[in-house]
């Protein structure tokens, strides 16, 4: 083991942790609009808006089919033009969390649909306004289930992270590719593969705890 292992380490597990600690949340920001918009538009639901949702779902659908690496390359342009770059972990961050909203407004999309309707039609019946009954009735009794797919997005885009590091985001998957691949140094590509197991480990771990600790309030206090 050489000595600049764990210096390397240091410095492509910080940059990953930044990538993916900001780009979780544009994508929270940009995903969950979409996710919520996903459902409320359906037919018959809160804001049905037939067409808008066929829109929007095409949009998703279009943007999930690209390839990671291919999304990110098309993308650069947009980065240079928010912050003047294409290179290193702040530039990456714009595609990373464009790329993964979509994903994540699918997820949310999902966690949203388990809400009973009959618990929406009581509130429509009590003149609960639309954002009311998003904010107070279809978010708090989906929020176990959101946490969990909030967890997924984490994983996915630590998983992208990886890929963007390719193409000089750096990070743990530059670092990879730069030393472990590039210069034959096998100590670095392990080392760099059990973080990343680690990591994504923690975050299961840490999601599905909150996810539980949340189910638990609500069957104590529900």
């Amino acid at each position: 083991m050489q000595a600049d292992l764990f210096p390397l380490l240091a410095t492509g597990l910080g940059e990953t942790l930044y990538m993916v600690a900001l780009a979780t949340l544009f994508a929270i920001l940009l995903g969950l609009p979409l996710g919520v918009a996903l459902v409320v538009t359906e037919p018959g639901h809160i804001l049905s808006a037939p067409r808008l949702n066929r829109v929007l779902g095409t949009l998703v659908n279009i943007t999930r089919s690209f390839p990671t690496l291919i999304l990110i390359v098309l993308l650069l342009p947009l980065s240079r033009l928010l912050v003047g770059t294409t290179l290193g972990s702040t530039a990456a961050v714009v595609p990373l969390a464009i790329g993964s909203a979509p994903f994540l407004a699918r997820l949310i999309e999902n966690s949203l649909k388990e809400v009973d309707r009959g618990k929406i039609e009581a509130a429509q019946a009590m003149g609960a306004t639309p954002a009311e009954i998003i904010r107070k009735v279809m978010i708090p009794e989906s929020l176990a289930s959101l946490t969990l797919g909030v967890t997924l997005a984490i994983i996915t885009i630590t998983g992208f992270t990886a890929t963007a590091g390719a193409i000089g985001a750096g990070g743990l998957g530059s670092l990879a590719v730069r030393f472990g691949y590039q210069r034959y140094r096998t100590d670095v590509m392990v080392a760099t593969v059990v973080v990343l197991v680690v990591l994504v480990e923690l975050v299961q771990w840490g999601g599905n705890r909150i996810a539980r600790r949340i189910n638990k309030n609500r069957h104590t206090f529900g």
